[in-house]
């Protein structure tokens, strides 16, 4: 693991929202605004992408646990703009403080972990588990 990330490093995405994006693809009966499991997406992305940078070669992070509230429902075609701060740093658990904003207010808090892996050795156990369901 590389020496270069540090608890206070910041990053930031904006992203218009989109019809694929809609709670509607995921239940119909509910508003057609920005779904929650984009807006997890967005968490995500913007929290492995602050770490891309510091992994050493092979590694690869995944998410291992997320606590996230919802604030505000977003129109689909404004913008979303989520920041992350680097809060905790304990091995290859890293863990993130997200806020996310839209065009108009802040619409979501998160505390978002996620652990550092090496990637061939995580990719092999993922096709052994798929190898036991075509037995």
């Amino acid at each position: 693991m590389s020496q270069g990330l540090k608890v206070g490093m910041t990053h930031s995405v904006e992203r218009t929202t989109t019809k694929d994006m809609s709670a509607q693809l995921v239940y119909p009966h509910v508003p057609d605004v920005y779904a929650t499991r984009a807006m997890v997406g967005h968490v995500e992305e913007v929290c492995a992408d602050l770490m891309l940078p510091h992994l050493a070669e092979g590694e690869q992070s995944v998410g291992i646990g997320m606590n996230f509230k919802h604030m505000a429902a977003t129109p689909l075609g404004m913008k979303v703009r989520y920041e992350a701060t680097l809060t905790a740093i304990e091995g290859k658990k890293l863990t993130f403080q997200v806020e996310g904003f839209d065009e108009v207010e802040k619409i979501a808090e998160v505390t978002h972990e996620r652990f550092i892996i090496n990637a061939a050795k995580f990719n092999a156990r993922s096709v052994d588990k798929a190898k036991k369901m075509s037995k």
